[in-house]
């Protein structure tokens, strides 16, 4: 997304000492308040989405997991399509 034309406005309000604690923030690493902001905010909502993708298995499930990856596809074209679609943080 660097180097793309700004298309849209987002207006948020803020604490004195919020945008403050921003200003210094973005002042020592040498970017302007909305720059900082930005990337910030993207940042987050990366990981919010791809916190969204994680799960968590006992082993035995977690063998019956990987049993079934290892199995041929039913129907590879769908997932030819799942991984054609753009992530979504890259929308």
């Amino acid at each position: 997304m660097a180097g793309s034309t700004r298309e849209v406005t987002i207006n948020l309000r803020a604490h004195a000492s919020q945008k403050d604690l921003i200003d210094r923030a973005a002042e020592a690493q040498g970017k302007k308040r909305t720059e900082f902001m930005l990337e910030a905010a993207c940042e987050k909502a990366e990981q919010v989405l791809l916190d969204k993708t994680f799960f968590a298995l006992d082993d035995m499930r977690y063998r019956q997991f990987a049993r079934i990856l290892e199995e041929p596809l039913a129907h590879p074209e769908r997932l030819a399509k799942l991984l054609a679609k753009r992530a979504p943080w890259d929308r």
